[in-house]
């Protein structure tokens, strides 16, 4: 494919960021990006919705470019090739995720927390993502996938899945451990199963009936309330929602030596923490910033092998800001994932 700054495709842009309701996001016409050296054109089949891209859209995350186009978690052939790329040809199935690029050469990459790098840059934030019928992304951090698997349900993979990973290492889940998961959305039902293959026992803590459904369908064995106690201490938890007032409670439930993971990039004001209660007995507080590219290779690996799918609903890319909005309401457990294709109906 030739592809010249000519030709046009359709994409959303964040024209003004505010409340989701107030329609921030506009449809537009937009020049077809060009590969640049090193990158791959990817023609966009299928890309899930982020609540950060919730969060970039209605400002909470200030956009980093102005008219960015959101979309972090897309699926599809490989349309172009930068010059240089040599690793990857026209065709090819791939990945694009939220990490795009780190310097590879600060302390931080060194030492193997390219998560941590601080010249890192984000798609969907930093540069044009997938609410859009074309994307690029650096051949370096593109990932190849699995062909067994349906483009809708690999989407949510791509940083629910990923960045549910790394939260649960960062939860520091013992064997057979007890799990507790605050928010049961996209990352949550996939971070389930995994802990569900690894032998922990999964206790969903999240609002909304259908939630603590699907909760339970995948095997938890407890569904409750948000604000909750779990019917046992936990040994981990993780907090996926952006709710800073679950922390003292999802600390609280914790036994001794137990860690909390945050999840999410953006999170509401944190009460102040009762250090008797919430913090003694060695329980620990910790955030999650990104996934290295390991982090995903390895995640991908282990949902083919043990066959972790995402809860899907379908959008088409023309209703992404209706899916966003839905998502704030809460109307949809899983993942939602738009499609570039006129005929599917949500």
């Amino acid at each position: 494919m030739n592809v010249g700054s000519s030709e046009m495709m359709r994409a959303w842009v964040v024209s003004q960021p505010g409340p989701i309701e107030t329609s921030p996001l506009s449809y537009v016409a937009k020049p077809m990006p060009v590969p640049a050296p090193g990158e791959l054109l990817v023609q966009v089949l299928a890309c899930a919705v982020c609540r950060t891209d919730l969060h970039v859209s209605e400002g909470d995350l200030p956009v980093h470019r102005e008219h960015v186009t959101p979309g972090h978690m897309v699926v599809g052939p490989v349309a172009a090739l930068g010059d240089g790329v040599t690793d990857y040809a026209v065709g090819n199935r791939v990945g694009v995720a939220w990490l795009r690029y780190t310097d590879g050469t600060c302390a931080y990459c060194r030492r193997g927390n390219e998560n941590l790098c601080p010249n890192s840059l984000y798609t969907g934030w930093d540069a044009d993502g997938g609410y859009a019928e074309y994307t690029t992304v650096p051949a370096a951090f593109a990932y190849r996938l699995p062909d067994e698997v349906s483009d809708v349900e690999l989407a949510p993979l791509l940083c629910a899945g990923i960045i549910g990973y790394r939260a649960l290492l960062r939860a520091s889940l013992p064997e057979h451990g007890r799990l507790g998961l605050y928010g049961f959305g996209d990352s949550a039902h996939l971070v389930a199963q995994v802990a569900l293959a690894q032998g922990a026992t999964v206790h969903a803590l999240t609002r909304g009936e259908a939630s603590q459904r699907l909760a339970l369908e995948l095997g938890a064995a407890s569904a409750r309330g948000a604000y909750d106690s779990p019917p046992e201490p936990l040994d981990s938890a993780i907090l996926f929602a952006p709710v800073g007032d679950l922390v003292p409670v999802a600390m609280r439930a914790l036994d001794r030596g137990g860690v909390l993971a945050v999840a999410g990039i953006h999170l509401t004001d944190v009460p102040p923490l009762n250090y008797e209660h919430e913090l003694f007995y060695e329980k620990e507080l910790r955030s999650v910033t990104s996934n290295t590219r390991d982090d995903g290779r390895e995640f991908l690996a282990f949902a083919v092998r043990h066959q972790v799918r995402a809860t899907t609903h379908v959008y088409p890319m023309s209703r992404a800001q209706q899916a966003l909005q839905d998502l704030k309401a809460g109307l949809f457990d899983g993942a939602a994932v738009l499609v570039n294709d006129q005929d599917t109906a949500h």
